[in-house]
């Protein structure tokens, strides 16, 4: 990220995991204990994000999306349509969680088979049969669609769910009540959904730490168009007043990185990079001229951006690249897995920024929050490196720069950026200092060690997720350093780290 700001769902369960040794219950040695999936995934920052007790595979999304009318009609649209998910469980399951925030849910299939909707049942009372509950609680950030199938699962056992849901869509608040998940616009809605926003338009487990697959369908009124993530398996198709458009993301993506963008765009030919990715943008028809002229010339350096970020990190992680560049504005732009959402305009700088986070944010992620500058100071660091290589400011100097600024005042230095808080994770210093410790860990190791590091960091954790002594322990391993007190220093000391790795 970097700042600037009813449908049916279809879950399917495919492939198998290993049993996670359930339990035997009383009576029956042999036999499985099937318990609750967990509510969440374990994150302390949002407890209820994600869940626990099976791994998704596949979500494919059915959207029909109706935008507002025309002023001065509310600024609501209509969300309809079918989704399929495939998961497998990991442990013997009773019942299992779903991440759903706002939206009515009409009906649920487990396997074909229907599940009544009960009203959540008190701690320990037993549900009969198939059922599914929601709890839908604000003030805990707590949105839970509980789904009881019948029979029980086992671990290792393919399932398919399905669910009916829908409802108006408005223009939701992150925890610190900015704009994020499936935002309406006048003209479509921008789907911005860091941390935890992919809930507001879709069932989910809604947590980094569960990766998956997509595919979508998205069906919206003749004239309109809708950009999702990856790339188009066959040309959009119109009758009757709508056009569904189809995309195809076979990538391993966490949730939080899915969009499914709505408005009037200009979707531009596919063009390759230099080792051949497709690279896909589309361009709101109403931005102003000199916005337009901005845009154009940032779109047009992104060859020469992969070229140069691939030489650093390696191969491109995903099947395309692109961007999604909205007249409308949350007030950030956001690393949306192979298509970057822009705010009004695309700056260079910005997306130098949201390419880099495609290898640090996305094919790696944090796998708890508190993690979030392996991916901010990453990609404020990557800038820098591209901006040194374009023939601008070399890195030191940036570093300089930032450490000498007069706007870092005490209480900048007192934020832990190793462990920010849930209301800290998109501070100045969490980009900043984080760019600043990782230029600070390539003076102290050296550009062979560090640059072997980061190959390797990239190599160990793709499509999947890592933490800070994950990121630590990969840099001791190809240095033979023990870097304790490094770390301990950048990311959680509460003053300015000393000016040791300052040049003169």
């Amino acid at each position: 990220m970097q700042l600037a700001g009813g449908l049916t769902v279809a879950l399917a369960v495919i492939g198998g995991l290993g049993a996670t040794g359930a339990i035997a219950a009383p009576g029956t040695p042999n036999g499985p204990r099937y318990t609750a999936g967990a509510p969440g995934a374990g994150d302390v920052y949002f407890p209820y994000s994600g869940n626990g007790g099976y791994d998704v595979q596949h979500y494919d999304l059915d959207v029909t999306y109706t935008p507002p009318a025309a002023e001065p009609a509310p600024l609501v649209g209509q969300f309809d349509g079918t989704a399929t998910i495939d998961l497998v469980a990991t442990q013997d399951l009773d019942r299992f969680n779903l991440d759903l925030r706002g939206m009515a849910v009409n009906s649920v299939t487990v396997n074909g088979k229907p599940a009544k909707a009960v009203a959540p049942p008190a701690a320990g009372a037993v549900v009969d049969g198939a059922a599914y509950w929601r709890v839908q609680n604000d003030e805990e950030r707590r949105w839970e669609l509980t789904v009881q199938p019948r029979p029980k699962l086992k671990s290792g056992q393919s399932v398919q769910v399905v669910v009916e849901y829908g409802g108006p869509t408005t223009r939701p608040l992150d925890i610190e009540d900015a704009l994020y998940g499936w935002v309406t616009t006048r003209d479509g809605a921008m789907v911005v959904s860091e941390p935890d926003g992919s809930m507001t338009w879709y069932p989910v487990s809604d947590h980094q730490t569960d990766k998956a697959s997509y595919s979508f369908a998205i069906t919206v009124p003749e004239g309109k168009t809708a950009v999702a993530n990856g790339v188009q398996p066959k040309p959009e198709e119109t009758a009757g007043g709508w056009t569904t458009w189809y995309w195809d993301a076979p990538d391993q993506q966490a949730s939080y990185l899915t969009t499914a963008s709505v408005g009037d765009f200009d979707l531009r030919d596919p063009y390759l990079s230099s080792s051949g990715v497709p690279i896909i943008d589309a361009v709101d028809t109403k931005l102003s001229p000199a916005r337009l002229a901005t845009t154009n010339a940032s779109l047009a350096r992104q060859v020469d951006m992969l070229d140069f970020f691939e030489s650093r990190f390696g191969p491109y992680p995903f099947s395309a690249f692109g961007a999604i560049v909205d007249n409308d504005t949350v007030g950030y732009a956001l690393e949306t897995q192979t298509r970057p959402v822009y705010s009004s305009q695309a700056r260079q700088g910005t997306v130098a920024h949201e390419l880099a986070h495609q290898w640090f944010g996305d094919a790696v992620s944090p796998e708890r929050w508190q993690d979030i500058w392996l991916n901010e100071g990453w990609a404020t660091y990557a800038t820098w490196m591209w901006v040194e290589a374009d023939g601008g400011t070399p890195v030191q100097e940036s570093y300089n720069d930032w450490y000498a600024s007069e706007d870092a005042d005490a209480e900048y230095w007192d934020l832990q950026i190793g462990d920010p808080g849930p209301l800290g994770l998109f501070q100045e210093p969490v980009y900043d200092r984080g760019a600043g410790t990782l230029h600070a860990l390539r003076v102290e190791l050296g550009d062979e060690a560090f640059f072997a590091g980061t190959r390797l960091w990239l190599e160990r954790f793709d499509d999947s997720a890592g933490t800070a002594e994950d990121f630590q322990a990969v840099f001791e391993e190809v240095s033979g350093r023990d870097l304790d007190a490094f770390f301990q220093t950048w990311l959680y000391e509460q003053a300015k780290p000393p000016a040791t790795w300052t040049m003169p």
